[in-house]
């Protein structure tokens, strides 16, 4: 990874105004967005610290850290514990985009992101068949475990469960299709989380990527999309179970 310039602070910081109190997390994440993806703050700047954040927009340092961590989240911004935050760059020209969906997102695009989700998993899984490396499949095989492990732990279920169709989308050795189905895995993140809380649930999506584990492993393309087009639609059903409970999308920063 390249070194990140170390820049004075202080741009970033007077190009910031007050926000009224009360605001809600989403108007700072918004706000720090908007001068992000302006071009004027170069990739790789350090940003101010929290306390000179929330002093030049007039608001607790409890919104502030939210903000940023739903940017960390979203790829904006890299949090490095004991060096600071940075700025990160994207490949993807659609990033900005999809991050303004992570911030006003309602049910009829997240119904879209769960249908270009699945195409895109399937797409990935079948270009991975045919070039994963070993060492890439010890990983997957590590990721299951810690799924079969985590038990009632849904936290570790799920990151693991990320983890797992990351390094898929890594062996398909395409940038651009990593950085979508990173964001779209990001904004979806709260909805993978609630419908997988019943153990029969989890013990499905396990089930289900045992079988595209197996399919890698054999480097079967077509065994790999058929596996992996299967997932994309329980998974897709659960997902949409969660929305048919809850018709208005919360993400966890808007919450």
């Amino acid at each position: 990874m390249p070194a990140y310039p170390d820049q004075p602070t202080s741009q970033i910081s007077s190009a910031l105004g007050s926000i009224a109190t009360g605001s809600a997390v989403s108007a700072v994440a918004k706000r720090l967005l908007d001068l992000f993806m302006s071009g004027d703050i170069e990739v790789g700047t350090r940003l101010p610290p929290e306390r000179e954040l929330a002093a030049r927009l007039q608001i607790g340092r409890s919104a502030v850290r939210e903000a940023l961590a739903a940017l960390e989240i979203l790829g904006v911004v890299d949090v490095r514990p004991g060096s600071g935050t940075y700025l990160r760059g994207t490949t993807s020209e659609l990033l900005p985009e999809t991050l303004s969906w992570g911030l006003m997102i309602g049910e009829p695009r997240t119904r879209d992101l769960i249908q270009v989700r699945g195409a895109l998993e399937v797409f990935a899984a079948q270009i991975a068949a045919a070039a994963i490396s070993d060492e890439s499949l010890a990983r997957l095989k590590q990721h299951l475990q810690t799924m079969h492990d985590a038990g009632e732990n849904r936290t570790r279920f799920i990151e693991a469960d990320l983890k797992f169709h990351l390094e898929i989308a890594k062996s398909a050795g395409n940038k651009v299709l990593i950085d979508l189905l990173q964001s779209i895995r990001s904004l979806l993140r709260i909805w993978v989380e609630r419908g997988l809380q019943a153990s029969a649930d989890a013990d499905s999506a396990l089930a289900e990527h045992e079988r595209i584990y197996e399919a890698l492993r054999v480097r079967d393309p077509e065994l790999a999309s058929a596996a992996m087009t299967l997932h994309m639609k329980t998974a897709g059903e659960r997902l949409g179970r969660t929305l048919d409970a809850k018709h208005e999308v919360h993400p966890p920063f808007l919450a």
